[in-house]
């Protein structure tokens, strides 16, 4: 199993590089895990509707230059599905089962994701009804991807 990070935007703060190396590290017994990033687009205070919508929309035809189309594709939206860790474990479970040997996550950069991306997307996943920063979310997508491995795999993990 191939699992991709798709996301805007790099990381600065080596606090949040750490954790995600670490997580990596550890996804190696169970998947292929890779982060690929695209360029962010400044956004300019007090920005339009019109301009931020602007700004996604090249953000995301970036992104849309990395899709694999035969990947299955989970969007990372504040208005997708909330699931627990289990949840999300017997998706990636399923997900494999159904034949997808490629799941990527994506991630929007501080706006959020174009239209164009949610809509390509086979499946919409939200964390939360909070915002994060999106550096911080990569340390939390990766943090559970590896649990929902752990659990697939019968392991022991703090609930």
């Amino acid at each position: 199993m191939k699992i991709t990070v798709l996301c805007v935007g790099k990381i600065k703060e080596k606090y949040f590089t750490s954790a995600i190396a670490e997580y990596s590290k550890r996804l190696g017994r169970y998947c292929t895990f890779e982060i690929k990033e695209v360029a962010d687009e400044k956004t300019p205070d007090n920005a339009s509707e019109k301009e931020c919508s602007i700004i996604k929309e090249k953000e995301g035809a970036r992104l849309e230059k990395l899709l694999d189309e035969s990947s299955y594709k989970i969007a990372l939206c504040i208005d997708g599905n909330m699931i627990d860790s289990v949840e999300l474990s017997k998706k990636i479970e399923s997900i494999k089962l159904s034949g997808k040997s490629h799941i990527v996550f994506i991630i929007g950069g501080s706006l959020g994701l174009a239209d164009s991306i949610v809509k390509k997307a086979d499946y919409r996943l939200s964390f939360s009804m909070m915002t994060f920063p999106h550096q911080l979310m990569r340390v939390i997508l990766s943090e559970q991807i590896y649990r929902a491995f752990r659990i697939a795999a019968g392991e022991p993990y703090h609930k």
